[in-house]
């Protein structure tokens, strides 16, 4: 079992290079410095294929953090961190390298922590190049980025490999949805609540939305997303996690193992979505050029290096129903796409109508209690529901008011989800990171749904502009049960 504890650590981080190491990794260190969770005789060891020493490195380094931290760099706080930084030049293919590292960290008696910040075809040759020079074991941890495979099988072979090495208490699957506070909190709201935990239930709710939209089209990754698609990309892990948290029963306790053991019962309760319901539960679409922001963007068979003929979904909204007592009969609605009109993820819980409407005489339709939690931007919760209008009229005339708590980001006590994740990795914590059996039991679940896509020559991937909501066949997946996307707002 991996202990948990707040000790110095030698962190790796394995495509330092990369785009998610500098826009996200490193800023995240640096808010770590910032609020003194980093312990002082912790190391970062940015390992990748360049000739650098670590001189060069420290200035990628800066310069990154320049770029993509959301406020002005602190030189004291920038002086602190740059002294933790060393470069490594590794080949992960060849042993010799391995031997090299072992030797720069057993110069110092800190945890391991490995973050593989790199494609998944590079994964095994790091496993293997660090279990054959006996870097794997205890305490050691290993950090592993989506995508876990394409389908269960591919997602099997990689737990496969990654078993052969370390055991399940040493690996840090990622979802960076997990660490934001908006998703923390939905435990808070709902087990601690008695007016939230009471009517989390189909005999109080009607259903729930859940939507991440984004505005970026592929950002120069064609060839990963034309083989992935927004599905894999983004249903299998992001918003499937949202929805165990969600529609989770009470865990019997705020413990890893037993949150993952009640999201795992969800997943397991999915219903399956076979080839005479796929029309009808899925929507798919591709982004045409259009406008965002002011500016026209490419299509997205347009986009660097694509194949013209590409059918991958951009563009996705499922309809989700969980078979057990507590949601039979609640519908899930999931929608994710690029290039849509805003960038904005929020969960709405719509709840059911009053069965007799007493205010009949003047108000014909009594709109439904919402509650919305929003992820991003500006996260918070809104509670819309009736009010009275003011004044002397005689009619009752009802009017929709809405009561927010919004977060207040600006301060120091606000966290972002990377800056979470890595400091729980530090001490050891694996509550907000993703077990094997969930990413296994998730993809169980979206094979069906892509297999039966492959056989069906009537579901087909509609085109929709650049800046709109997505395909016409999303709102005719909603509406078809009576109901509407809810609008961003």
């Amino acid at each position: 079992m991996i202990t948990e504890t707040n000790q110095a650590c030698d962190l790796v981080i394995f495509g330092t290079k990369g785009d998610l190491a500098r826009r996200k990794l490193l800023p995240a260190l640096y808010k770590l410095e910032k609020s003194q969770k980093i312990h002082p005789d912790t190391r970062i060891i940015g390992a990748g294929r360049a000739d650098w020493n670590t001189e060069d490195y420290i200035k990628v380094v800066k310069k990154a953090i320049k770029n993509f931290l959301n406020e002005k760099v602190d030189q004291n706080i920038w002086k602190k961190l740059s002294a933790r930084l060393n470069f490594f030049n590794i080949d992960v293919f060849k042993d010799l390298y391995f031997l090299e590292l072992k030797k720069i960290l057993n110069a110092k008696k800190n945890i391991f922590i490995y973050y593989c910040a790199v494609p998944p075809n590079t994964f095994n040759a790091i496993f293997k190049g660090l279990g054959k020079v006996n870097l794997n074991s205890l305490p050691s941890r290993i950090i592993i980025e989506k995508p876990l495979g394409v389908s269960l099988e591919t997602s099997k072979k990689i737990n496969k490999q990654i078993s052969k090495y370390f055991l399940e208490s040493q690996i840090f699957r990622i979802d960076h949805y997990l660490g934001k506070e908006s998703i923390l909190n939905l435990l808070a709201l709902r087990f601690s609540n008695s007016f939230f935990f009471h009517s989390w239930n189909n005999k109080i709710i009607d259903h729930i939305q859940i939507t991440v939209s984004e505005e970026v089209g592929i950002e120069n990754r064609w060839n990963y997303f034309d083989q992935m698609g927004q599905t894999r990309d983004m249903v299998q892990n992001h918003l499937l996690q949202i929805l165990t948290i969600v529609s989770m029963d009470q865990p019997k306790n705020i413990t890893p193992e037993d949150i993952r053991q009640e999201k795992l019962k969800i997943l397991r309760s999915l219903k399956k979505i076979d080839l005479n319901e796929i029309n009808v539960k899925t929507a798919r679409g591709q982004y045409t050029s259009g406008i965002i922001n002011g500016k026209t963007v490419p299509a997205y068979t347009e986009e660097n290096g694509a194949n013209k003929d590409s059918k991958t979904e951009t563009f996705i909204s499922i309809r989700v129903d969980i078979d057990n007592d507590r949601w039979f009969g609640v519908p899930f609605y999931l929608r994710t796409g690029k290039r849509l009109a805003s960038k904005y993820s929020e969960i709405v819980i719509v709840f059911k109508k009053m069965s007799k409407n007493l205010f009949q005489k003047f108000n014909e339709n009594l709109s439904p209690n919402k509650l919305i939690i929003r992820l991003e931007p500006n996260e918070g919760i809104k509670i819309e529901f009736l009010n009275k209008v003011p004044g002397l009229n005689k009619e009752y005339e009802l009017k929709s008011d809405k009561m927010e708590c919004k977060y207040p980001n600006n301060t120091k006590n606000f966290v972002d989800a990377y800056e979470r994740l890595l400091f729980e990795s530090m001490r050891g914590i694996q509550s907000l990171f993703v077990c094997r059996d969930e990413v296994e039991e998730a993809w169980k679940w979206i094979d069906p749904i892509i297999n039966a896509w492959k056989k069906t020559t009537t579901s087909t991937v509609q085109l929709y502009k650049s800046g709109t909501w997505g395909p016409k066949n999303s709102d005719s997946l909603i509406m078809r049960d009576g109901r509407f996307w809810e609008t961003f707002n």
